[in-house]
């Protein structure tokens, strides 16, 4: 037993280290790629972004790993709040009640705007409709009209379809939209932008509101005063519901998580998030 002591006694450090982790069964390759994990939560609108850009990312880097999750913009900004990821997906910039928790738990949350995307209003492919004024969008989703007729359209009940309080763009299009109005309690609430448009897609007389990413041939797309949600009205600011998408970290981005969201805003980035249907920022 002495002799075992005294040769650990000589070892040095390193040697030490690699002959535990020999015991423990775990290889150096393990340990280095701990430090080579992304974790990303958060909005459901910027979800597709980081999805397709860490796909990417991940092919150029096999030895990176980055797990993607949705939730919401709060869910993300929470994470990043709480530690619990490296990237927190917003849709929406943070309240002061966030950024004082940050700040009290040490956190200092940083906003990189990593592309830009227009809340487009859809209804179901059969509504004759094609557009709505920002004020009769208001009526409809604060209750003042419940059915289309009232707007030129058939004699039907409105559906009307909402984000839950969870996500961001349920808070900007709260803002833009509804000046804080409150949406009519009978208003089917969904957890996130891709149940928004199947709910639309499969219910006649529906309405609700996605991020242009989520615009396709199963919804039908409505101008708001008169001008379409596309890459175009957003940059040129014709299409008033616009607005700025984040991803989040605590300070400025280090190590692997600065190398992908450089990547994110390089010109192949930009060009993911407009083949994800948003506007690049280049």
């Amino acid at each position: 037993m002495k002799k075992i002591i005294t040769i650990i006694r000589n070892l040095t450090k390193t040697t030490l280290i690699l002959l535990v982790l020999s015991i423990l069964g775990i290889g150096l390759q393990e340990v280095a790629l701990a430090g080579n994990n992304i974790t990303i939560k958060g909005s459901t609108t910027v979800l597709p972004i980081a999805q397709i850009t860490a796909e990417v990312f991940m092919e150029r880097h096999p030895d990176v790993k980055i797990s993607v999750q949705g939730g919401g913009s709060g869910i993300g900004i929470a994470a990043i709040i709480d530690g619990t990821c490296d990237i927190g997906d917003s849709s929406r910039s943070m309240k002061e009640q966030e950024l004082s928790n940050a700040v009290s738990k040490g956190v200092n949350p940083k906003a990189n705007l990593v592309a830009m995307d227009g809340l487009s209003v859809i209804v179901h492919p059969s509504n004759k409709l094609t557009g709505l004024t920002k004020n009769q969008v208001k009526d409809i989703y604060t209750g003042k009209i419940s059915d289309w007729s009232a707007l030129g359209g058939e004699s039907q009940k409105i559906v009307v379809v909402s984000r839950d309080s969870s996500g961001g763009t349920f808070e900007s299009f709260g803002e833009m939209a509804l000046d804080k109005a409150k949406v009519r309690s009978d208003a089917l609430m969904q957890a996130s932008n891709q149940a928004v448009a199947s709910t639309v897609a499969k219910t006649p007389g529906a309405i609700g509101y996605v991020g242009l990413g989520y615009l396709s041939s199963q919804v039908k797309a409505l101008t708001l005063n008169g001008v379409m949600p596309s890459a175009q009205s957003v940059l040129s600011n014709k299409y008033t519901l616009s607005r700025p998408l984040f991803m989040y970290t605590n300070g400025a981005s280090q190590g692997v998580v600065k190398d992908f969201l450089d990547f994110v805003l390089s010109e192949e980035g930009q060009k993911l998030v407009e083949e994800a249907g948003f506007v690049g920022l280049k």
